[in-house]
């Protein structure tokens, strides 16, 4: 295989979706609907998938707590009752029939402890074994800005370069306490950079004195877009950490982890030319309906 072909791609789905209770007492959050372009009604988590799909990823693992896997399997992997099928439009049946293909195409993976975001990537290990892989978060959908898509730039990146590649967007002070960071050194300015530090939440004050990248205004980051290109070598980092039981906020993160994966092979930066919605807050989920369809 050559080094640089990138065929699996890791979406974690465990999580418990508190902040939109108590809808998700009753459905997870990666089944919401949106709707997309074409007008139709589809769970983000097929939004997800299309997105690596379409730019040439080959197989998907979806992490999932074991309650949830028989309703993952139900929508990915399990056709329609027949009373049902008969119902449908020629155009349904014919989605019905591309969404079994898709679930050909993916295998559903077991988080048994919801251990935070780090051990769910952690428990794709043996199903990724010594390939890079994609990670793309279970409550974001991408919209690009240009014909190839947000998954097909990262991609290009990482054929480029031969190392972890992390996407990345402008961001404003006031919201990077919300979200991981990064600064570096510019290769293409504005577009790619050589990352020198990621630093998961940081207070205006500590990203002022330490995140500051050359060119960018006073009060703009660069923040954590949701969407990483990552080497199988962030599951030794990670594997360290449950094994010494070393848990952050009381979990098991990601971002000490990448950190320790850009200090040994080196990380790419890379502005995403596009947008990145969230499902995962009631007002942003809210916003994403309206703006996705249109974008």
């Amino acid at each position: 295989m050559e080094k640089d072909k990138v065929r699996k791609a890791v979406i974690p789905v465990a999580g418990f979706g508190t902040r939109l209770f108590p809808a998700t007492k009753v459905l997870k959050k990666e089944l919401f609907p949106i709707i997309d372009r074409d007008g139709r009604a589809k769970p983000v988590i097929l939004a997800i998938l299309e997105e690596a799909i379409n730019a040439g990823i080959a197989e998907v693992g979806i992490v999932v707590q074991p309650d949830d896997r028989e309703v993952f399997a139900d929508l990915l992997k399990n056709p329609p009752k027949k009373e049902l099928f008969d119902k449908l439009s020629p155009q349904n049946k014919e989605y019905s029939r591309y969404l079994e293909d898709l679930g050909s195409k993916v295998t559903i993976l077991l988080q048994e402890e919801q251990l935070g975001y780090g051990h769910a990537v952690f428990c794709a290990k043996d199903w990724v074994q010594d390939e890079p892989f994609l990670l793309m978060l279970g409550d974001h959908i991408y919209a690009s800005d240009i014909a190839k898509s947000c998954v097909g730039q990262v991609l290009d990146i990482y054929k480029q370069d031969n190392k972890s590649v992390v996407g990345l967007t402008t961001m404003p002070e006031e919201i990077i306490h919300k979200a991981g960071c990064v600064t570096g050194v510019w290769q293409d300015i504005n577009s790619i950079l050589s990352v020198t530090q990621l630093y998961e939440k940081p207070t205006i004050e500590y990203a002022k004195q330490h995140l500051r990248v050359e060119g960018m205004t006073e009060n703009e980051f660069l923040g954590i877009f949701g969407l990483y290109l990552l080497t199988p070598k962030i599951f030794d980092f990670l594997g360290e950490h449950i094994n010494q039981n070393f848990r952050e906020g009381g979990e098991f993160q990601l971002t000490s982890c990448l950190e320790k994966l850009r200090q040994e092979e080196g990380m790419t930066g890379y502005i995403v030319k596009g947008n990145c919605f969230d499902t995962g807050l009631p007002d942003a989920y809210r916003q994403t309906m309206i703006d996705f369809r249109n974008f």
